[in-house]
């Protein structure tokens, strides 16, 4: 049913419980089924909701209300909106919206990003390689740290709202996203978290630069089932490797150690250490995600 309809296990059943998007029957073994309507339609709504329609609009209508809605917006979004608005294009109306710290001027390049692109085209196309270049100006000094704190704290509300058509039911799991102390950027946090929303999880955003007796506590208080570090910058700091050992110690073993971002790298041998999931993208992340629910058993990502 996810290959069919490119919706990962959690968002279907968050979308069937909270907004009764389909009715699937069930078997005499309890498993669900799904007609081929059920499929269409599901395949719709996500199409729906990739250029930029909120689930919550969209959920009670037909069948043929939602072919004519991505047959329209189709129409405006291809090929002439995404044939003028390359993903490179995006990325530097970001930047200029940066530097002159104009929120205004960033938000409507994100917005115009993700109605051509879709959420995941948003992510993958603009916000990854956005992050990465933000980074690399940040470290040459040809970005002050208050531009690249407005540049996260807009990237973050914008996401936030974009991933919350896929936000988890109360029964998805739960993924505690922060830095560990030291780690100040927040875009691969930011990036991460949107990410794992966008995938089913419940999230829990903490921000940068948290001692892990406090990640710890948030992740036993909303009962997670994964941590998320974002590593970024500095890539040689002494403190750090102690701070993921007193942090794997510290948490429960049935609670996954997720890793990510420019500086995880330097932190190789110690992120094995501490069985640390290391995600070099967002197909790692997804994947790592998937083997974290994978019923016992099943081969898990390494």
């Amino acid at each position: 049913m996810s290959r069919r309809t490119g919706l990962s296990p959690h968002v279907i059943r968050a979308w069937e419980k909270r907004y009764g998007v389909v009715e699937p029957i069930r078997s005499e073994s309890n498993r669900r089924r799904y007609s081929e309507g059920d499929v269409e339609r599901l395949t719709l709504l996500h199409a729906a909701t990739e250029f930029g329609h909120s689930i919550g609009l969209i959920a009670t209508l037909t069948t043929k209300e939602l072919q004519d809605l991505t047959a329209k917006t189709r129409t405006v979004a291809t090929p002439s909106r995404m044939g003028a608005l390359a993903s490179g294009e995006v990325i530097e109306r970001c930047l200029a919206a940066t530097r002159n710290l104009d929120q205004p001027a960033l938000e409507a390049a994100l917005r115009d990003a993700g109605v051509s692109f879709g959420v995941q085209g948003l992510l993958r196309q603009v916000v990854t390689p956005l992050t990465e270049r933000i980074g690399n100006l940040w470290q040459r000094g040809e970005l002050t740290a208050a531009e690249e704190h407005f540049a996260s704290a807009v990237i973050r509300l914008h996401l936030a709202a974009a991933a919350r058509p896929y936000a988890g039911h109360a029964s998805a799991p739960m993924l505690v996203v922060a830095t560990p102390s030291g780690q100040l950027h927040e875009l691969g946090a930011v990036l991460v978290a949107a990410a794992a929303a966008g995938h089913g999880w419940r999230v829990t955003y903490l921000g940068t630069c948290l001692p892990p007796a406090e990640i710890v506590g948030a992740a036993h208080r909303t009962q997670a089932r994964a941590v998320a570090l974002s590593l970024v910058y500095p890539k040689d700091d002494p403190r750090l490797a102690d701070e993921l050992r007193l942090l794997r110690e510290l948490l429960s073993r049935k609670v996954a150690l997720l890793a990510g971002g420019r500086a995880a790298g330097a932190y190789r041998d110690v992120l094995g250490e501490v069985g640390a999931h290391t995600a070099a993208d967002l197909d790692d992340l997804y994947a790592i995600l998937d083997s974290v629910t994978a019923p016992p058993g099943l081969t898990q990502h390494e």
